[in-house]
């Protein structure tokens, strides 16, 4: 699949950390912002996604969170598009945090949250249950329809526009997760590679 047939720019993308790998080699040069943790593993992991074609910003929910922000912002404002594991660094898993939301107010563009559900995949004993696909695995992307939160959003707005993002996660995961073994049937051809 081409990295332009999924991703729109400039859109604020979320998706489960579940899901690094595999969306790390669907959209691997496709110069997607992507927030990375401060952290020695941060540190790792945005040298490794740099090597992929995806520019690494710091910060995260526990720290230079607002940095962070502020250099998505930029790469927003340059035409990028930028992704959130919405979940991580350390979870729980699949409990969004509202980095997105804060971007779409301050930014004023559009969220859409994505899975990408593999079919015959190890799944590490980690907090994230992460899946790695294994050789000829079939997969499935799900995205859900783009929500936008109002710059002059009141805390209570905000609040909604986190839980629907929550909601839309939930609802791309599971239909992507029910489906994935009929990848490759009339319903649901290969488009590529």
């Amino acid at each position: 699949m081409p990295p332009d047939a999924t991703f729109e720019k400039p859109v604020i993308y979320a998706f489960w950390h579940r899901a690094v790998f595999p969306s790390t080699w669907l959209w691997r040069k496709a110069g997607i912002a992507v927030l990375v943790s401060q952290s020695f593993d941060g540190e790792y992991i945005a040298r490794t996604i740099e090597k992929f074609g995806f520019v690494a910003v710091r910060g995260s929910s526990s720290r230079g969170g607002t940095q962070g922000l502020i250099s998505l912002k930029r790469e927003l404002e340059k035409g990028s598009s930028v992704a959130f594991t919405i979940d991580g660094p350390r979870g729980p898993k699949y409990v969004a945090k509202p980095g997105p939301v804060l971007l779409s107010r301050s930014s004023g563009l559009p969220i859409a949250a994505f899975y990408v559900a593999v079919h015959d995949a190890w799944a590490l004993k980690t907090w994230d249950a992460m899946v790695i696909p294994k050789p000829f695995s079939r997969a499935l992307v799900r995205v859900s329809a783009k929500m936008q939160v109002p710059a002059d959003a009141s805390s209570a707005q905000i609040a909604e526009s986190h839980q629907r993002l929550q909601t839309a996660l939930e609802r791309v995961t599971a239909f992507a997760e029910a489906s994935v073994a009929r990848v490759g049937s009339a319903e649901f051809p290969v488009l590529g590679n």
